[in-house]
């Protein structure tokens, strides 16, 4: 997913120097257009994740200048689609295995359900309502939502350490979505944390023009079977920690930190 932006620097200068905002995950990196230009840029620190504003170099890294404001990381979010999820577990960092709290509408918007992967959770407990933005390719932790109960988080936390099994929870407020939630983690994940770390493979193998064909989960990392773009077989071993996200970044003007996304699309 890209953000198409408008800047003030020319294009032959091909963002050297350019500052810009962008959510990074420790391991992954950030893509940016401008002028009919997509540049993709590794963040440096790469141990940092947050919400940062960087100043792109000639060498493809990106160097992290401050964190981001909350009004800037606010007015990139509320450009996305907003997305209701279901806290679930923290799975490394500050990213979370979340599902939808409405199937319905979450199907409407996406195309199907399923748990989903939540970046840059800085609030937030298991079985706990987030709002969250969807870019078209990744979902990016917004706010806890202050409508949803707050009993339900202690009611299924509660279920829980009692070892109450998913058909028998029973309590005020409890959805479909939430007992799914709730079986997800009295399940220890299952079936759908092996639906998520494949989602995680394939994306990671299609942007090196790579199709996965099978895998097998080895502790921190991953035994994968894939193939070519020309229809070659390998074997090979992927670290776990290795896997690399890549979010977008708008560009930010020097004379002040507004910033213009005029439209969303693929790159």
């Amino acid at each position: 997913m890209s953000i198409l932006m408008k800047k003030r620097a020319e294009p032959h200068q091909n963002f050297v120097n350019a500052k810009f905002l962008a959510p990074h995950i420790r391991g992954g990196k950030v893509r940016v257009q401008s002028d009919g230009f997509v540049k993709t840029y590794r963040p440096i620190p790469e141990g940092f994740e947050g919400w940062g504003v960087f100043r792109a170099g000639g060498d493809g890294t990106a160097n992290l200048e401050r964190n981001a404001n909350s009004l800037e990381v606010g007015g990139y979010l509320k450009r996305l689609n907003r997305v209701r999820l279901i806290l679930v577990q923290p799975l490394r960092h500050q990213t979370w295995l979340a599902y939808p709290v409405h199937s319905d509408s979450f199907r409407q918007e996406i195309g199907k359900v399923e748990p989903v992967t939540v970046y840059l959770v800085t609030l937030g407990r298991a079985f706990e309502q987030a709002v969250c933005r969807w870019d078209g390719s990744a979902f990016w932790f917004d706010r806890v939502d202050r409508a949803a109960s707050p009993h339900v988080p202690r009611s299924m936390g509660a279920a829980l350490r009692k070892f109450v099994s998913p058909e028998d929870l029973d309590f005020s407020g409890l959805t479909p979505e939430l007992r799914e939630a709730y079986r997800m983690i009295f399940t220890g994940g299952g079936t759908h944390r092996v639906r998520c770390s494949q989602e995680r493979l394939q994306k990671a193998l299609e942007l090196g023009g790579g199709r996965l064909e099978s895998f097998t989960d080895q502790g921190d990392h991953w035994s994968t079977s894939w193939t070519t773009s020309t229809d070659e077989v390998y074997t090979s071993s992927i670290d776990k920690a290795e896997l690399t996200v890549l979010s977008a970044g708008v560009c930010l003007a020097e004379e002040d930190s507004s910033f213009d996304l005029s439209s969303l699309g693929e790159p």
